[in-house]
């Protein structure tokens, strides 16, 4: 039987020339069914915990009022899977393919988002400002559990505009609405990832017919080891720390969770 271009992948995780090519010029690529299966359904599990008992909203408060919560008692890597997950090492080596050199982790997000979860106006995520210097490469990986389809919200993006330079926002004054050049992902299978360059601006557009089934997402991000970054926790370190304790990743990306690339909290923002 011929393996799928996706488990080929995964037993050879090589892009192509076109697809690095792809990459850079629409700033986006869509792996479908990357994930292996075992994978995504010891994901989905945890996820609930995430949610259920709390523990993102407690992360939530963790990031918003520091001085008064501290680091949370659980992050996200610390869930086994999860932890697997952000060094799983198909998705490593497209990264240091597409990041042409070394690079770290910045940060992950996981969520089971409600059928009826509102829209998130067009934004990037790109961590350096407007007129920095953006030559060093940031990406999100975002990991879509159960896949996309008309039953949950669709990812929305615009070909190209990681070239520019943009603020977060500068385009959140038109909410969710259609641009000209969009693409719209709305069907893919379970386990899908889609690789973003953190400067492609995008949205999350909500489904017109309502209520459908519940979003697995979870969203993990990498950086250049070429600048320096400013992170996005105020515990970051603590994070940081807790992957080397916990040994994610291996001595093929000894730079993965090394806080000597980035600045303090705050400097930057």
């Amino acid at each position: 039987m011929t393996p799928t271009p996706s488990a080929a992948l995964a037993a050879a995780p090589r892009l192509t020339p076109e697809q690095v090519e792809l990459f850079e010029r629409d700033g986006y690529l869509v792996l479908p069914a990357f994930l292996p299966d075992d994978l995504v359904a010891r994901l989905r599990p945890e996820v609930d915990r995430w949610v259920d008992h709390g523990l993102r909203a407690r992360s939530i408060a963790a990031s918003t009022e520091p001085d008064r919560y501290g680091p949370p008692d659980v992050m996200e890597l610390e869930l086994p899977t999860h932890g697997e997950l952000v060094a799983h090492p198909p998705l490593l080596a497209l990264m240091e393919q597409l990041m042409d050199g070394g690079f770290v982790f910045h940060h992950l997000h996981s969520d089971r988002q409600a059928p009826d979860v509102p829209g998130k106006a067009w934004h990037h995520d790109y961590e350096l400002g407007p007129g920095t210097n953006r030559s060093a490469p940031m990406l999100h990986a975002l990991h879509y559990l159960d896949g996309l389809d008309p039953q949950v919200s669709a990812l929305a993006v615009l070909p190209g505009s990681h070239r520019a330079s943009a603020g977060k926002n500068g385009l959140a004054h038109r909410g969710t609405d259609r641009l000209p050049g969009e693409t719209v992902l709305d069907s893919l299978p379970a386990g899908s990832t889609v690789l973003l360059h953190s400067a492609l601006f995008h949205a999350r557009r909500p489904q017109p017919a309502g209520a459908g089934r519940p979003r697995y997402f979870v969203d993990a991000s990498y950086c250049s080891t070429r600048t320096v970054w400013p992170p996005v926790k105020p515990y970051w370190r603590h994070m940081l720390a807790r992957a080397r304790e916990l040994r994610l990743g291996g001595p093929q990306w000894p730079e993965l969770f090394a806080e000597r690339h980035f600045t303090e909290y705050g400097t930057a923002r």
